[in-house]
Formats: structure tokens, sequence, C-alpha cells
């Protein structure tokens, strides 16, 4: 009879916190408002006291191409409340997307910090890229005021990119004819300390020929700066085929995980990518199967300093669809997780829609983590806080 009633109580518990969480929920993007019919592809990142969330704005429809804008929000409440919004990047008729920010604040010419957000644009749908129809360049916009202004925009697509299109550009006419080409989705990141203090470390992925069944043409891959931006260098590819959007964080020990999706689907879990000299190799790749994955993007991003590192982890936790998103606390780089909270999810029987889908992860304070992510069959971008 107790251990009924610890049971009924413990689910009980599990219920009510399913249920604060759900309440909380604070809407940031909605479809169909501000001139977009709908918002895609969170990011955010914390500087100056503010949270700075991202996503890509589409005009017309929620496709994943066509006329396609990166805007933005702020809060200055830790979420409670968000700004107006706000254009950043806006390619024209074509799309701008995949924003992937970061914060350098290891420049002595800015005390303060920069703020950079990595982007791409594209000329054509992603089947036709592939197909070698089109092109997709890699670029960046810098703000050093806070995400008041915004300078000009900087093309680094021959440095971090290997497309075969001499007929767009001599600078592009590369042996190994990369074609799709996307940045994370979600937050780049930044070495805080040990021997690659400042590093910034931008995931990525591209196809490379023709497509390939199961999309095997696709692998991950990062590029990264050490100079602040001037000059940009371009990781080893991932060995794994079908490696696709991906997120990096440091580890303990001047090591760093690369976080991925794996395109194929014929594993339902997290590709995990180890390096330990900064993102320029990868000496341990496997499968996690604590990570369950629908074949989704995932998001992760790593706490503390170098004595009492946690990595945070956050997916739809579900081998079908796009449901179940939770997120994992690791004291052990992700070979173990002590803490997990399950953010939404809907019951098993209720396959209508997608519930949760991407999502990005932003410290918010000690033992505090800000979840910004889709909601709703896409119809929002929410945020939430979570205590571990």
């Amino acid at each position: 009879m107790i251990r009924r009633l610890q049971f009924i109580s413990t689910f009980l518990l599990a219920l009510t916190t399913a249920e604060i969480h759900a309440q909380s929920f604070t809407p940031v993007f909605t479809a169909g408002q501000d001139g977009f019919k709908s918002y895609r592809i969170p990011a955010i990142v914390a500087s100056g006291g503010k949270l700075f969330a991202f996503c890509e704005g589409r005009v017309h429809n929620a496709g994943d191409f066509g006329d396609i804008d990166i805007v933005l929000k702020e809060s200055a409440d830790g979420g409670k409340t968000w700004s107006a919004l706000r254009t950043v990047v806006d390619y024209k008729e074509l799309q701008a997307g995949n924003p992937a920010p970061v914060v350098d604040q290891t420049d002595p010419a800015y005390p303060q910090g920069r703020i950079f957000l990595f982007y791409n644009t594209g000329n054509n749908h992603e089947s036709e890229v592939r197909k070698g129809n089109g092109l997709r360049e890699v670029w960046y916009v810098v703000s050093a005021d806070g995400g008041r202004t915004w300078g000009a925009p900087v093309n680094i697509t021959p440095q971090v990119h290997r497309p075969k299109q001499p007929q767009v550009n001599a600078a592009y006419n590369f042996p190994e004819d990369w074609r799709g080409y996307a940045n994370t989705p979600g937050h780049a990141m930044q070495f805080a300390d040990g021997l690659f203090r400042g590093r910034i470390f931008i995931a990525a992925n591209h196809s490379a020929g023709a497509p390939q069944a199961a999309a095997k043409d696709y692998q991950a891959h990062g590029f990264y700066t050490d100079d602040h931006g001037k000059t940009f260098h371009l990781s080893e590819t991932v060995s794994f085929a079908g490696g696709n959007e991906a997120m990096a964080a440091q580890l303990k020990g001047d090591r760093m995980v690369m976080n991925i999706r794996n395109q194929q689907g014929n594993v339902r879990a997290r590709i995990i990518a180890e390096s330990g000299d900064g993102g320029q190799t990868w000496d341990t790749t496997y499968f996690d199967r604590q990570l369950p994955d629908p074949v989704c993007q995932g998001s992760v991003l790593s706490t503390g300093n170098a004595r009492n590192r946690r990595l945070i982890v956050c997916n739809n936790a579900d081998t079908v669809q796009r449901n179940n998103l939770v997120l994992r606390v690791s004291r052990e780089d992700g070979r173990t997780y002590y803490k997990q909270f399950t953010i939404a999810n809907r019951p098993d029987n209720d396959r209508r829609r997608s519930h949760t889908a991407y999502s990005d992860l932003v410290e918010t304070g000690k033992r505090k983590v800000g979840v910004l992510f889709e909601y709703d069959n896409y119809h929002q971008i929410v945020f939430t806080t979570i205590g571990y």
C-alpha cells in the first residue's frame, strides 16, 4: 500500500511539473504576426544582461526556401517579456537562414563583447542545390553595441565551404564539390577557458557530390576562427554518412563535442563526435543510444567552468515523431546524465502533428537554462526556463 501511494504521489508530481512547464511557455514568435507567415529555426544567446532570440522569418509560407529573413527579439527580464521584432538580415526575395549567433567575450578590442551572427544564403531549393543547381553561401554580421546596430555582411564562403561553382565565382572552384550547406542550427560556441580559449567554433554540415539514397551524401563538419573573425579554418569532416544538423559544446580537459542529427534515420539516435584539438579533427565518433531521436535537430550547451562543467542536451526523445522535448544534464561529458526534464510532451495516441521540434539553449543564471523551441506544429517559437 505504501509503495502504491509513493507511486501515485510521484505520478501526480510528474503531471504537475509538466503542467507548470506548459503554463510557463512564453510565446516569442507566432506564425502570422509581424508580417511573416511562419517562424522557424530558433537560436538564442545572452549578452549584457539581455537575451537575444533569433529565427527565420518566412514571409509567404512555411517552406524552407523563398523570401526568408533573419529576425530578432530581445528580453531584458530573463525571457518574461520580449521586444518588438526587428529584421537583422534581409537577402531580398531569396533565402537567409540558419542563424548561428555567438558572443565573442575574449577580444581585447571589445571588452564588452561582440555578437557574431553567422548565417547562410541560398538561391534554390535544397533538393536542387544537392543536384548542383544552386549555391549556398556562408556569411556573418557583427554587433558591437549589444544588438542595436549590425555591421556590413562578410562573405566567408571560400574559407569554410568547398563548392564547385566556377561559373558563379572563380573562388568557388573546389575539387570536393560540396553542394548543400548549413550552419548548426542554433548558437555557435566559444571556448571559455583552456588551451583553445577564445576560439569560436560553428558546427555545420554539407552534402558532397550527387544525391545519394538515404541522404548518405550529407556529412557534418565545422569551421572556426582564432582571431575574432579575421580568418577561418575548416574542421575535418565527421566520418559518419548522413550526418546533418549539428551543434557544438566545450567539454572538460580542452575537449569538445559535436551533437549531430542522423539524416539516414537507420539509427534513431544522436551522432556524437568528440575532439581533443579544438574541433580540428575528431577522435571519437559514435551513436549515443541515451539520446533517442526522430531525425530532427537537437541542441547542446556547456555551463560552469573548467573544474565544474556540465553538458546539457535538449532534443525530441522519440524515435517516431517530433514530440517529447527532453532536457538532460551530465557531469561526465555526456557519458551519463544525472538529471532529466520533460519540457513538452503529448499523449502517444495523439499523432496528428509535430508537438515540438527544433530548440536552442542559453544559460540564464546559476543552475538555470533557457529553452527556445518550436511548439504546436510550428505555430509558435516559445521560451521557458528550467532550473537544474
